[in-house]
């Protein structure tokens, strides 16, 4: 039997939180270092899958399969494709720098002893998600997917409501009921959406008769399976929803901006460059593949809520006064490129969208740390209380400036790339849409712009005259993220060649090709 290489890069940061978590109470610093080492450990074991990956080669590779509970045909099948490995590779990546950056955000509180904000929890609630978004991108058996996107969220509703933003830290009660309700918000939301998913993978047994993808493909292939038209749509709106609610899609967007604006910053970064994109992965591998017709069938409504959070998520990012929520309100906007490239059912939008989701991954953990940084020195989440950072800070303001022109998709950085394949998709396929669209870039740059002028540049406010350039542990953290976007930025191939296989066989599924342009004869 070959090595379970998909099975071990999920296991070894569960194993991480358990180990993190066993260590004894006044070892802090132990329980921090033992963390990164795991999740570091998890990052060369996600790397040696990038190297076995055979771009070219079966749909699913590096597969594993398993009985699990027989009676109701539920197996442990695992296997990747381009699009699962990419985001596999990107929550590889990411869980260091995350764990680095907050560093010091579970430290018992300075100012009052007594508080006690358990390290070794945090660092293992931290791993416990890593290891279950890690398995829900390589697994192919519905149930074992479902059990993954449900259980995600108790980890996450204990990082959210147990540890706040240190700028809101101490004994304020207020700040203190925020958190529960941004922590409770986002774990309804998302409950209902799973359960509402729940209906639907049992319906999807009681037609398929199995939960495995790949029988369910080979069924389709053979003609032994076939969905009356309302069962299949039916099915897909129960997958659908829950998804939207994950991405966040419009109007099942609300709970994000709570979560990020209360949560700390590293946990903020998982939430919106890591957990949500279980939610965009999830519309390609499983509403597509498994509910084609419904998909097209579902096409123009999804397109404009897309349009709807490109436009309301970036429109109220501009007027926002808070630097976490208005990163929340940019990344709701971001999420509509994404799922817009997805339903426009073409290989440019489709390869563009999962381009997107690892290239958003990595812009908004920069800009959003770099913020983390920013309103750690100065105690506020409020743009009014900065100005003239540059001046005092020159290496974070420049920094910040990086991760924000990423964030507005400039050219030469990889957010770039990702957009404009979005773009020609959606234009190629339904010109009005992409036409909509593009007003996102523009008020993308209007955000980002003004919240660095306001923060960065002009007089240098009283409270920030001593504030402390970025560190060396900060620098570790920051500096590989915009290396990374400025290379993927000009090379963008390696991403590329893995992820459009991948985006042909989703093709495939919806039975789809790709516009050809209208070329006038020559008089």
């Amino acid at each position: 039997m070959s090595f379970p290489l998909l099975t071990a890069t999920a296991a070894l940061p569960a194993i991480g939180a358990i180990a993190t978590a066993a260590v004894p109470a006044a070892r802090r610093t132990a329980a921090k270092w033992l963390a990164l080492a795991f999740s570091l450990g998890t990052l060369v074991l996600a790397g040696i899958a990038l190297v076995r990956f055979e771009p070219g080669g079966s749909r699913y590779q590096l597969t594993e399969s398993h009985a699990w509970i027989k009676d109701f045909g539920v197996r442990y099948e695992l296997g990747v494709d381009g699009i699962g490995l990419a985001l596999m590779a990107l929550t590889a990546l990411l869980i260091p720098f995350v764990i680095l950056a907050g560093w010091h955000d579970a430290d018992p509180l300075e100012t009052n002893s007594s508080r006690w904000r358990p390290t070794q929890g945090f660092f293992a609630l931290i791993l416990m998600v890593e290891a279950m978004v890690v398995l829900s991108f390589v697994a192919t058996d519905v149930f074992l997917f479902y059990i993954l996107f449900e259980a995600m969220l108790i980890p996450m509703y204990f990082l959210i409501g147990g540890f706040g933003d240190r700028a809101h830290a101490g004994s304020d009660e207020n700040a203190a009921a925020q958190r529960s309700y941004a922590a409770v918000k986002f774990l309804l939301y998302n409950l209902v959406g799973g359960l509402i998913m729940l209906a639907a993978v049992i319906g999807l047994y009681v037609v398929a008769g199995t939960f495995s993808l790949s029988e369910i493909a080979e069924a389709r292939a053979n003609g032994s399976l076939s969905m009356a038209t309302s069962t299949e749509r039916w099915l897909f709106l129960g997958f659908f929803f829950a998804f939207a609610v994950k991405a966040p899609l419009w109007p099942l967007h609300t709970w994000l901006p709570n979560a990020m604006g209360e949560a700390t910053t590293p946990v903020a970064v998982l939430i919106t460059a890591v957990v949500d994109k279980v939610g965009t992965f999830a519309m390609l591998r499983f509403c597509l593949q498994l509910f084609p017709e419904a998909s097209k069938w579902a096409t123009p409504v999804v397109l404009v809520l897309a349009l709807i959070s490109i436009v309301y998520g970036a429109l109220l990012a501009v007027g926002q006064r808070d630097i976490k929520r208005l990163i929340a309100y940019a990344s709701i906007s971001h999420f509509g490129f994404i799922i817009l490239g997805i339903f426009a059912m073409t290989s440019q939008g489709q390869s563009g969208a999962t381009l997107y989701m690892v290239n958003h991954g990595i812009s908004t953990a920069a800009l959003m740390l770099v913020a983390g940084f920013l309103i750690t020195r100065r105690g506020s989440r409020l743009i009014a209380d900065y100005g003239g950072v540059q001046k005092v800070a020159p290496v974070l303001a420049g920094t910040f400036l990086i991760g924000g022109l990423a964030t507005l998709s400039l050219p030469g950085l990889a957010p770039f790339v990702s957009e404009f394949l979005v773009l020609v998709g959606a234009f190629a396929a339904y010109p009005a849409v992409g036409i909509i669209a593009t007003t996102g870039i523009v008020l993308a740059a209007i955000y980002v712009l003004v919240l660095y002028q306001r923060t960065m540049t002009g007089p240098v406010k009283a409270e920030v005259q001593g504030m402390a350039d970025l560190k060396v542990r900060e620098l570790v953290v920051v500096v590989p993220l915009i290396a990374l976007l400025i290379f993927l930025g000009v090379y963008p191939k390696p991403l590329t060649e893995i992820v459009n296989p991948a985006v042909q066989h989703t093709m495939s599924d919806v039975q789809k090709k790709d516009p050809q342009p209208e070329v006038e004869a020559a008089k």
